[in-house]
């Protein structure tokens, strides 16, 4: 397949799954599978991270520009807490997670998790009062590390914060804001982290053209992603989603039985 459209499409599922409640790295590897794509490469998957970064950063710049002015705010503080478990399970289990994701051999399992977790926590998405300022560092430990295990290929990161945030009580609007910024450090690790091994040498040649290309589709998929799990967070329920990940899971599992994928 022609780079530029592999860069296309990449971009618009990492942009799209990324924030949806669907998980942006089970798609990854079953766009990967679908359409024979190989890896995106070190360098291209590092800028597709950094334009759903950029999306999050446009969407929520007033939150975050509070943050930098008040950096011991509450918010700020309980990014902070709630970054802690996620880097360290990450740190601490990276190259369990990558073999998995390489393999995928537990990604349909996963996806059916993913639609479990989601439709229990849609039925408590009404008993939620607590905003923002009321969310405790308890809540955001326990949040963090929904967020860490998210790591595993086909388990939601957003679905999972975002369900945390509703079992702990947390109201609507308060769980996506809360659920997307504290994205921000986990997303930025990510591109941090590819970027040392990029540094290292570890990196496949790609066009410049491919780079800005899947990192604008990125960029904009991320952006209307955003803008709508926060409307349907507010208004929808999430048992669509479920229903979507487990008939995905469903096919999944059906072919990995019959040797397909």
């Amino acid at each position: 397949m022609d780079e530029l459209i592999k860069s296309i499409i990449l971009g618009a599922i990492q942009g799209f799954t990324e924030f949806l409640p669907v998980s942006s790295s089970g798609h990854l590897l079953v766009a990967r599978k679908m359409f024979g794509l190989a890896e995106a490469g070190l360098l291209l998957d590092t800028m597709l991270h950094f334009g759903t970064l950029v999306a999050v950063l446009v969407v929520f710049w007033h939150d975050i520009w509070g943050m930098i002015k008040k950096p011991f705010s509450h918010l700020t503080l309980l990014v902070i807490v709630g970054t802690i478990p996620t880097a360290i399970i990450g740190l601490t289990f990276k190259d369990y997670f990558e073999e998995l994701a390489r393999t995928g051999s537990t990604v349909g399992f996963n996806f059916l998790i993913t639609g479990l977790i989601l439709w229990i926590a849609d039925n408590y998405k009404e008993r939620g009062t607590k905003n923002i300022e009321r969310i405790s560092f308890k809540d955001s430990l326990i949040i963090g590390t929904l967020q860490g295990a998210a790591i595993l290929p086909a388990i939601s990161r957003s679905g999972l914060t975002i369900a945390g945030s509703f079992f702990r009580g947390i109201n609507r609007e308060a769980a996506a804001k809360f659920s997307f910024i504290l994205s921000i450090p986990a997303i930025l690790g990510a591109v941090v982290l590819q970027g040392a091994d990029i540094l290292g040498g570890n990196i496949e040649g790609v066009s410049m053209s491919s780079l800005v290309v899947g990192t604008v589709v990125s960029a904009i998929c991320g952006y209307v992603a955003i803008r709508w799990m926060l409307d349907i967070i507010q208004r929808k329920s999430l048992k669509i989603f479920s229903i979507y990940v487990w008939i995905l899971g469903s096919i999944i599992l059906i072919a990995q039985f019959l040797g397909r994928f």
